[in-house]
């Protein structure tokens, strides 16, 4: 199991701008319209309140960050950040047609090992389907600690391998007899087959709460979901 990736940033970056315009209709698809629960635990874990300055990182099509916006309201602020320029302009365009009083979202791009951010500058984070595509998990980790003000959290969401073999031979057959098939109708099967090396080589929730703890976080805690195929660690500075 390795942090790093055997992709580079800039394979990610084309991948994610290439799959921006199905993005949407293949998560929702996909999960039978379950990720929005995963989505709205994820915001609930963060912490984030009424007024609070957020960060909602790798945001891609911007449904954590509609979410974080709902909870923060008008006194609250939002920061989308990806570094596909594709995913942010379609989450700003979606967005805006669904949601146009949220308007307290900036949409920001920015490399999510070197955030364009100042120290202990947000209030709560989230992060969904990120952690698993950068390059460097462990400076990410850092990343966000740095810019999170004490005493805050992140609540990063993200698929993984079960730790049960049946839930991970149904999580394979998945993967190989829905994903991709319905990928490949939307002209995608390349940039989804990326899936399996992502979950691969992306740590199990123990070896997650190390990372986080190593990173300086002072508390770490991953919670398995949808049977171990899904889970969210919420991290606390």
């Amino acid at each position: 199991m390795t942090t790093k990736s055997t992709y580079t940033s800039t394979d990610i970056q084309a991948i994610f701008n290439r799959i921006a315009p199905v993005y949407d209709r293949l998560n929702n698809d996909l999960s039978l319209g379950m990720h929005w629960v995963w989505k709205q635990m994820t915001v609930t874990w963060s912490g984030a309140k009424a007024g609070d300055v957020c960060l909602d990182l790798c945001c891609g099509s911007g449904d954590l960050t509609q979410l974080l916006a709902r909870q923060v309201g008008s006194v609250g602020t939002v920061i989308g950040a990806d570094f596909a320029p594709a995913q942010l302009e379609t989450a700003a365009a979606r967005v805006a047609s669904i949601y146009p009083s949220l308007d307290r979202i900036e949409w920001v791009e920015a490399d999510a090992l070197d955030l364009p951010f100042a120290d202990s500058y947000f209030d709560a984070a989230t992060m969904g389907y990120g952690l698993r595509n950068v390059t460097d998990i462990p400076r990410c980790l850092q990343e966000l600690y740095r810019v999170l003000k004490p005493g805050t959290k992140v609540a990063i969401l993200d698929f993984h391998r079960p730790d049960n073999n049946l839930m991970r031979q149904f999580q394979q057959w998945y993967l190989d007899a829905i994903v991709v098939p319905k990928a490949t109708q939307l002209g995608m099967m390349a940039e989804y087959a990326y899936l399996n090396p992502s979950l691969d080589r992306f740590p199990m929730g123990a070896e997650q709460v190390k990372l986080g703890l190593a990173a300086g976080f002072s508390r770490a805690t991953h919670y398995p979901i949808a049977g171990g195929m899904m889970g969210i660690l919420v991290l606390t500075k």
